[in-house]
């Protein structure tokens, strides 16, 4: 089957690929029919993430149509369309019933190395490098699916696939930092962040009972979106000075909740990021943290700030000092999908969550080294490059 592959840094192809099998009883195959680029990728496609090889199989977010079910699957059959929980999660283990299905105990297994880099491993992703399991990508025809009970859910028939597409990703990581910050009628919220994940987290705020919600980017397409179909207010950092202006807009107290939907290749304005990108391609620091830090100086005394970006190491001038005398109550994960998916789909059902404007450029899969290109450089107003095997 065609494939596209990360063939080295900033480099991918579209190859031929061993077709997916079924490995365990659990395991579902899934005929893709939309994959989405993430701003996660570009950290695999920078080679910040370790462990990538030639020849992996990009991508973490899709849906597609059941083809082949295991012996124990029970609640999918073939010709399910399904949208699939980027995250793997056992659905049995402390973690999981628990609900904090990113932290699954077996969906990862191949958790030497993010061990080493953190002291216990997370679950297992898609597409993310055999740090995170070495599981092949959703950019191809087809994929392989483990404990596809826990992880895969049927789309409702009123979804069209560009809305659903979202709820793999994108629409669950925005849900799990607005539903674990713990948003409050009334809160004024700040996101950093105008992409597709910085969208839904405010959208996922709204939905939580928030009262303003504020979305900071410099992009204006993105910053339209999130008026637009969000109703969100918004702050262009390439123009304003965001704590200022956050403190402005909030009567000198700050927002109640920053929710940082950026990570580890963060821009800012002027000298701090020339700074950050100097640290960072010296190894001295593996992540550029402009958005956590000024997320952090802007939040109000007593406030909570959740990290939904993506980091993989250190961060140098982590405010420390800020996060103790303020009283912050600091927070991060990868997303729950199995936790949220279920709402987003009956949200989407009922109209709830826009998500299909989201996908900017669909093109076919033999494009893909083209989308991320256009992706990564935001060409076009792209914000997210949608591959059709």
């Amino acid at each position: 089957m065609k494939a596209l592959c990360w063939t080295g840094v900033n480099e991918t192809s579209v190859e031929s690929v061993p077709d997916p099998e079924i490995l365990n009883a659990h395991d579902v195959i899934v005929r893709v029919r939309l994959s989405t680029t993430c701003g996660s990728d570009l950290h695999l496609l920078g080679g910040y993430i370790p462990a990538m090889r030639a020849g992996d199989v990009l991508g973490h977010e899709f849906l597609g149509d059941v083809v082949e079910v295991g012996s124990a699957v029970r609640k999918h059959r073939v010709g399910d369309r399904v949208v699939v929980s980027s995250f793997i999660a056992c659905g049995r283990c402390a973690y999981c019933r628990r609900e904090l299905y990113s932290l699954c105990d077996n969906g990862n297994p191949n958790p030497a190395i993010t061990e080493t880099l953190w002291g216990f491993a997370p679950g297992g992703c898609y597409g993310y490098s055999h740090a995170m399991g070495g599981f092949a990508g959703s950019h191809a025809e087809y994929i392989r699916v483990p404990y596809a009970d826990v992880g895969a859910f049927a789309v409702p028939d009123g979804i069209n696939d560009t809305t659903a597409l979202f709820a793999s990703d994108a629409a669950p990581t925005g849900w799990t930092g607005a539903d674990l910050v713990g948003i409050e009628p009334g809160d004024v919220v700040a996101v950093w962040g105008a992409g597709a994940v910085g969208q839904m987290a405010a959208l996922a705020a709204r939905t939580r009972g928030a009262e303003r919600v504020i979305v900071i980017d410099r992009l204006p397409e993105r910053l339209a979106q999130a008026e637009r179909y969000v109703g969100a207010e918004t702050l262009d950092y390439s123009a304003e000075n965001v704590p200022q202006a956050l403190r402005e807009l909030t009567g000198g107290r700050g927002p109640d909740v920053c929710l940082e939907a950026v990570g580890m290749e963060a821009h800012s304005a002027g000298l701090q990021h020339v700074y950050d990108q100097v640290k960072q391609q010296l190894r001295i620091q593996t992540d550029r943290g402009a958005a956590v830090r000024e997320a952090i100086h802007s939040c109000r005394k007593g406030g909570r700030v959740f990290v939904l970006g993506v980091y993989v190491g250190v961060l140098d001038t982590f405010p420390l000092g800020a996060v103790m005398n303020k009283g912050l109550t600091v927070r991060g994960a990868q997303m729950h999908g199995q936790r949220y998916i279920p709402e987003i789909l009956a949200r989407m059902e009922r109209g709830e969550v826009p998500s299909a404007h989201l996908a900017t450029h669909v093109m076919p899969l033999d494009d893909g080294p083209k989308g991320y290109q256009m992706f990564k450089a935001k060409e076009d107003g792209c914000v997210r490059a949608v591959f059709r095997p």
